[in-house]
């Protein structure tokens, strides 16, 4: 099971430390983790995706709400949250190749950003079951490297 952890933070150093040393400490899992400032400078945004049993997650929920950095906790699953993952891929194309990715990447919703004679650039912004798709379509082709941000989530309107 996964869970998706919305937590508003204090914007000092130290509170990323903090927060990933008490996942470790506990042998919690972290899936993904994308942090980012909010509209106040003195607050950041953590988005945290974890997995694990019921029980654990609910100890990760508690163990949050414990620290001191954290100002407020909203937990949610997947499907009561907008989510979004930006993926960057570069990979290496041939003549016969080509077209076939240009066309993969507009069926995708993907785009190319950078390119030279053997070399290209795409990214992609969507859900991460998208962006996971995006990757298995492309495993078939030469990849050089890939970057992803994590998932960003808030709470869908109606789940306030």
């Amino acid at each position: 099971m996964k869970r998706i952890f919305s937590v508003l933070v204090e914007n000092r150093s130290g509170v990323l430390s903090k927060v990933s040393g008490l996942f470790a400490r506990r042998s919690f899992n972290i899936d993904s983790l994308a942090v980012g400032e909010t509209n106040d400078p003195e607050v950041s945004c953590m988005t945290i995706v974890s997995s694990g049993s019921e029980q654990i997650l609910e100890q990760v929920e508690k163990q949050l709400n414990k620290k001191l950095d954290v100002i407020k906790l909203k937990s949610f699953e997947s499907h009561q949250a907008v989510s979004r993952e930006l993926i960057i891929i570069k990979l290496r194309y041939s003549k016969t190749n080509r077209e076939e990715l240009l066309s993969l990447c507009t069926l995708a919703g993907a785009k190319v950003v950078d390119a030279d004679k053997k070399t290209m650039m795409i990214e992609m912004c969507d859900t991460p079951e998208k962006v996971q798709m995006l990757l298995y379509l492309l495993s078939g082709v030469s990849i050089i490297e890939v970057a992803r941000t994590g998932v960003l989530a808030l709470p869908k309107c109606s789940e306030n």
